[in-house]
Order: C-alpha cells, then structure tokens, then sequence
C-alpha cells in the first residue's frame, strides 16, 4: 500500500523557546512544508506528564501554547497550507494512544531512556503520564498515519518504539486489516528526518551541555524573544578558548565551545563548518564572533518582533490558526479512529 507523503512532528509549549529549538527544529519545519504535507502540533498534553511546578499551571501552559503557535507563524510556517494545532483539540490523540497501551508491551518502555533522565533518583514519585508518554507520541505521529518525523537524537528511541507499535498492530490485526478492505498495512513505518548541520545546540556557557531552558543562566541560551542587543550581549560573553579558530573541521573536535559557534554560523547562513572554516579559519574568535552577532541579530530579530506582535495585540489570529488547524486535523484523526475501531471490532456509530 502507498501512504501519502505526510511530515508530523510537535513542540512542548513549556516557554522560553530558544536557538537550540528554532535550529534543531522549526528551521527544518519551514523547509519541509515545500515539500511535504505537513502537520505541526503544539502537544500540550505531553507538557502535563511533570509536576505543575514545571509546566506552570493553566495561566502559563496558554501563554506557552500560543507563544510556540506565533513561533511556527513568524518563522515562516505558513497555516493556510500546513496544520498549525494544539494536540487537546483533537480526542484522537488520546484515544488512540489507549489503545496503543494495549498493543505495546511492558519491556518497551523499560528500556525508554528518556523516562529514567527526566524522573530521577524519585521514579515512583513520577506520573503515570511520564512513563508512558511515548506511547502517546506515537499514536500523534500514527493518528495523521505520517510517513516522516523530524526528530532530534534524543528522540529517535520514541521513533523506534513508534515503528514497534506499527509493525505489532499491523501483524496483530492483519486479518481484520484485509477484511476492511485495506491493502497491506494499515499503519505506515514512520522515518526519522535529521537534517542540518546544528541539529544539535550547546549551551552558550558550556559546549558539553545543551542548550536548555532549564540552565539557570539565561546566558546560556539565546531565546527566540531576545532583542538585538540581548542576542548580541549573549554571543560577545558566549565561552571560548584561546586558541584561534582552526582551519578544518577536525581541529573542532577538541574545542566544544568552538565547535558550538562555528555550527551555530553553519546553520544561521545554511552553510557547512567546513565553508565557515574556509572564511574564519586563524581569526581570532573576537572577530568571529562580530561576524556571528550580525548573522544571528538579522535572522533572529525579525522572529522575535513577530512573536512579540502575535502575542501582544493579534492573539485572536493565533487562537484561530489553532481552532482551523484542529479542525482540519481532526477530520483526518476521525477517519483514522474509525479504521481503527472497525480493524479492532469496537462496536460504533457510523
């Protein structure tokens, strides 16, 4: 069976968006939509799998949702031809991933990495929601039945374990699956897409570390709100060593920090290292980094005004881009759920 060509992929609106975000993820998003079908979604009920002191309450995760919507918009996602959503808006979601519950086995989310990093030492004080979230990933990748899934490093074990529960629900039920007229499987294998050459940002203060949103300096990050002076604050005091930049990329390997700012350049002007390496090469890291706050100040300024104005006056436009974007999801989720009930043989109104 042919699936069509379909890209997902969603954001947690748990604030503070920054470089690392907009580098490893949304510049990509804006590539895919010229194409690929796209469906971006704000998954803000994967945001409530932590302690309300993490995501803020109810107040926090709607200024969060809508911050994450007018990045998608001021970074040139364009609603009108992609899906713009907020994952709560669809019941798909969390239809589906109950079911999925009871196709995925107990040993699979085990071995998920990811759960033992975010719950600690404390992991029978962790939720239910944290556990299992991964399965809830895969029915909002399996629920448009989407074909590709721009996924960071740190997320590519979800993937894995989203194209187990494919495989399991589509041998499980290949019978049922031929009998309601469908050829092959009814689930596809979703593909990871990496792409980029900083899919991956470090801290701005520590070259080992990602950025995050959770470093205690804001200096550490430059977040898709800061101003031009900010950015350009951020990068001047940004750690270096005292060597000069080198000449190939091998002599990165070494020098974390170096290697951060040089990918950081690399991916702002849709460049290679080894390009930036040719340019900067023996400069000193003064003079690069002059170069570095006058690519990043006009790439990034304009997103962040755009943010501002969405979020301060236009939040109407942003709160219907997030209406429209549910609608259109979810006729493709409720013919999905069908299937799926019919495959499984729950009894329905049709």
């Amino acid at each position: 069976m042919a699936f069509t060509q379909r890209v997902f992929s969603g954001v947690q609106p748990t604030g503070n968006l920054h470089l690392g975000n907009y580098l490893g993820a949304i510049v990509n998003f804006v590539k895919l939509q010229e194409t690929h079908n796209c469906i971006y979604c704000v998954v803000d009920m994967h945001a409530v799998t932590v302690p309300i002191s993490v995501w803020g309450g109810p107040d926090e995760l709607r200024r969060n949702t809508r911050e994450v919507t007018a990045a998608f918009i001021a970074s040139g996602i364009d609603p009108k031809k992609q899906i713009i959503f907020n994952q709560s808006q669809v019941s798909g979601h969390a239809e589906l991933a109950w079911i999925f519950n009871c196709v995925a086995r107990l040993g699979w989310l085990n071995r998920m990495t990811q759960f033992k990093e975010k719950a600690g030492k404390d992991r029978e004080n962790a939720s239910v929601g944290l556990y299992d979230y991964p399965v809830l990933m895969a029915a909002d990748i399996l629920l448009y039945r989407a074909t590709h899934v721009p996924v960071g490093e740190d997320q590519k074990q979800h993937l894995e374990l989203c194209r187990d529960i494919s495989q399991k629900f589509n041998n499980d039920f290949s019978e049922s699956i031929a009998a309601q007229g469908h050829e092959g499987p009814y689930f596809p294998m979703p593909e990871p897409v990496i792409t980029g050459p900083a899919t991956r940002v470090m801290s701005l203060r520590d070259g080992t570390k990602k950025m995050s949103k959770s470093d205690a300096s804001d200096n550490s990050r430059i977040n898709l709100t800061d101003d031009a002076d900010t950015i350009a604050q951020k990068i001047r005091k940004a750690k270096t060593d005292p060597e000069p930049l080198p000449s190939e990329e091998k002599g990165l390997e070494p020098r974390p920090e170096a290697d951060n700012l040089v990918g950081i350049y690399a991916a702002l002007s849709n460049r290679s290292k080894a390009d930036i390496l040719t340019e900067f090469g023996g400069a000193q890291f003064s003079g690069f980094k002059s170069s570095l706050v006058d690519l990043a100040v006009e790439k990034l300024s304009p997103i962040a005004g755009e943010m501002k104005r969405l979020t301060t006056s236009d939040l109407t436009y942003v709160d219907q881009v997030l209406a429209d974007g549910g609608e259109r999801a979810g006729i493709i989720a409720a013919e999905t759920i069908k299937s799926v009930k019919d495959i499984i043989g729950f009894v329905h109104k049709r």
